[in-house]
């Protein structure tokens, strides 16, 4: 079809391997193998020799067969762009290393072709042999019981005794098919030896059947042209019919990839300004993954796992007091020790009354062992804000650099803020091992207990106690309103509620103190303010759109009173879950100020050779989807389908079952070839010895389907060093 003599010819079976033909119209002629990249072949005879040499390669030199398939790329103005693949013939009788099977091997790799639906069967068979024998249109007629995907080939009308013809085949009439009979005339084996080309046969063949006189009202209808505008036409409509489902499917494709191919067009630049803004929307992206992982924010919820923040959380209020109930104290070894304290301290005197120092003592003993699992609760909640960096920095994959940068200048900024909160931790428990109050509200002594047996109906709710009052800013709202205003605060045993001013008329809200905490703010450099915040460990809003609020007051000294009046209120510190606002802080101000001073921050770009690979394959995939979708377009508008042709009654051939494999008769098929896509399969009846049978030159057109850079395409039913699986028995 593409005017050259390529492939191998010989007796007995000569293509012993699947080869797979890419034809490409193209204006330079030459052929490339897959097995021989970078090589281009001009002399189609060399094309022939590597063909047998590759065949060799695998299967030996004694006819042995193999699935593995050889690649073959044309490229030649006389192409239509298809895809072929020539299919070892059956043989009935094994030679050389062909195994006992030889015949049910090769007629599984055949039907695996030829039962696909999208396949159009050219079921050829020589006009001087019986059609109701033919071995090619049993084998179409078991995979195509209608008809659907079916044309008959006529071959070899000019060998035919004088005084026969086909016309009645033909004419659809005697046999009939329901896509018809096509007749063709090809070279005989002296026009081949004689070396007579391509176009001189095509104008032979119009010479007879215009000449003929059992042929000449059809000859429109036949020859190796009118073949391939029928075939054309078939190919045409099997594609338009299945556009719609591929437009969708590269639609879906195409959408996928056009955020990441957008992401990889912006970093495909030696630009430096490209890069530095690439580098600060990836850390911004960074900081706001982080937030919403400790804070819980965010469109989109994973219902997978726990987030960082959840299982910080889970740290607090379900680790945390499971490692104090493992401390559980044995009540009998405790009134032991308290028995004994007691009695070291009366030394050899009686004692009226239980000393003081007895109960601090054992109290203090019991504080003493809360360190060790609060420690522990700080090592927990680190290694869950460094598991929760190391789940933000995956995004950063692609620029190794910048992602080893980014961990370890975070990483290092926690375990800075992790000396911190031990040290504050146990600054808590020596503050309470130093002075026990026993003054205190939530302390039951005798005289308390005994107030509250006695008094409980008369005693005022607790909850009304005023425990402190006086002036604090509300920093985080202020300054959304245009400045720093003062309100005037009073703290309960319930709750805190701030009014316009001291004389406490027009209230401006009340917060209950349940779930809060405390943490410290660190002082702004150019501010004189001591700051801290409460917020809710349940990561509620404590007030309308705002996570925390930021007090502010004059003097370390108001601070300290406010902050520990808020420790006798119920509002304890919260040290480790300080660690995680600061490390947010951190990561929105100083990280890139870091990266920044770290070193080239241009080499912190630099993507790994992966990444590279990646980008270069994805916007090339996006090119490819939208080249496929403008040809799809463009096939969509120049193109016209023609109905099938109606159903014909082709009882006349009986089907066996091809899958009873060995109680079916013996073919006597030689060579199939098939088209892709969609596939168009030719059987050819095996051929003989004496007289030798013509070769068929034709030439198939169709739509140009979209074509890879690479031979191995997607269009192609057969892949490299790929086993075609069995025909299903």
């Amino acid at each position: 079809s593409c005017n050259r003599d390529f492939l191998p010819r010989g007796s007995g079976i000569v293509t012993r391997r699947p080869l797979v033909l890419q034809l490409i119209s193209s204006t330079s002629e030459h052929a490339e193998f897959l097995h021989c990249k970078g090589k281009k072949f001009t002399d189609f005879d060399a094309v022939r020799r590597e063909i047998e040499a590759e065949t060799d390669r695998v299967t030996g030199t004694n006819k042995g067969i193999s699935s593995i398939p050889i690649n073959l790329r044309i490229c030649s103005p006389n192409v239509l762009n298809l895809s072929l693949i020539d299919l070892p013939g059956i043989t009935k009788v094994p030679v050389g290393d062909q195994p006992p099977d030889i015949e049910y091997q090769i007629r599984d790799m055949i039907m695996q072709f030829i039962c696909r639906e999208n396949c159009l069967i050219l079921a050829v068979t020589p006009a001087n042999m019986d059609l109701a024998n033919s071995d090619a249109l049993k084998l179409a007629k078991d995979v195509d019981p209608q008809g659907h995907r079916t044309i008959g080939v006529i071959t070899k009308l000019d060998l035919m005794d004088k005084g026969t013809n086909v016309r009645d085949v033909l004419e659809n009439r005697l046999l009939p098919l329901r896509r018809g009979y096509v007749g063709v005339v090809n070279r005989s084996q002296k026009d081949i030896e004689g070396k007579k080309d391509i176009s001189a046969a095509l104008a032979a063949e119009r010479r007879f059947f215009k000449s003929h006189p059992a042929y000449r009202h059809m000859a429109d209808c036949m020859g190796t042209l009118y073949l391939q505008r029928l075939l054309n036409q078939q190919l045409t409509n099997h594609i338009r019919d299945t556009l719609p489902a591929l437009r969708s499917r590269l639609q879906g494709q195409l959408l996928s990839l056009d955020k990441e191919a957008e992401e990889y067009k912006c970093l495909n630049s030696d630009d430096p300004s490209r890069k530095t803004k690439a580098l600060m929307q990836l850390i911004q992206h960074f900081g706001l993954d982080f937030e919403k992982r400790i804070e819980g924010s965010g469109d989109q919820v994973d219902t997978v796992e726990l987030s960082g923040g959840a299982k910080i959380n889970r740290i607090f209020h379900e680790r945390f007091p499971f490692e104090l109930v493992k401390m559980e104290f044995d009540e009998k070894e405790l009134r032991r020790e308290i028995s004994y304290a007691i009695k070291n301290i009366h030394g050899i005197r009686t004692g009226l009354f239980t000393p003081d120092m007895a109960f601090e003592a054992i109290v203090k003993k019991q504080i003493v062992k809360l360190k060790v699992p609060c420690l522990k609760c700080v090592d927990m909640v680190i290694q869950e804000l460094i598991n929760t960096v190391q789940q933000c920095t995956n995004k950063l994959e692609s620029f190794p650099k910048l992602r080893e940068e980014t961990e370890r200048i975070v990483t290092t900024h926690i375990r800075e803020r992790e000396s911190q909160a031990k040290d504050q931790v146990l600054l808590s428990l020596e503050i309470q091992l130093s002075y026990i109050n026993t003054n205190h509200e939530d302390f039951i002594g005798f005289a308390n207990a005994q107030q509250k047996t006695n008094q409980t109906s008369k005693k005022p709710s607790a909850g009304n106690q005023v425990i402190l009052k006086g002036w604090l800013t509300i920093n985080n709202i202020s300054l959304i309103k245009g400045g720093a205003k003062e309100y005037w605060f009073m703290l309960t045993a319930e709750s805190l509620s701030w009014f316009k001013d001291d004389e406490e008329k027009e209230k401006k809200y009340m917060l209950p103190l349940d779930n809060l905490k405390v943490r410290d703010i660190e002082k702004g450099f150019m501010s004189s303010k001591h700051v801290f915040a409460i917020f809710n460990t349940e990561q509620r809003n404590v007030y309308k759109d705002y996570r925390h609020l930021e007090l502010a007051c004059d003097t370390q000294d108001e601070m300290d009173s406010w902050k520990a009046s808020l420790l006798r209120a119920g509002v304890y510190p919260e040290k480790t879950t300080f660690i995680s606002f600061l490390s947010e802080e951190f990561i929105h101000s100083g990280l890139l100020a870091q990266l920044y001073s770290s070193g080239d921050q241009y080499s912190l770009m630099d993507e790994s050779p992966e990444q590279a690979l990646r980008r270069e394959e994805v916007l090339r995939i996006h090119t490819a989807l939208k080249e496929a979708l403008n040809i799809i377009t463009d096939i969509s508008t120049s193109t016209i389908s023609t109905p099938l042709p109606p159903p014909v009654d082709n009882s006349w051939l009986h089907s066996g079952s091809l899958h009873r494999r060995y109680l079916s008769p013996p073919l006597s098929v030689q060579d199939v070839f098939i088209i892709t896509p969609p596939h168009l399969v030719v059987l050819v009846p095996k051929k003989h010895p004496a007289p030798p049978a013509p070769s068929l030159p034709i030439r198939l057109e169709a739509p140009a389907p979209p074509v890879s850079n690479s031979i191995d395409t997607t269009n192609t039913t057969s892949r490299p060093k790929r086993v075609p699986p069995s025909v299903p028995r």
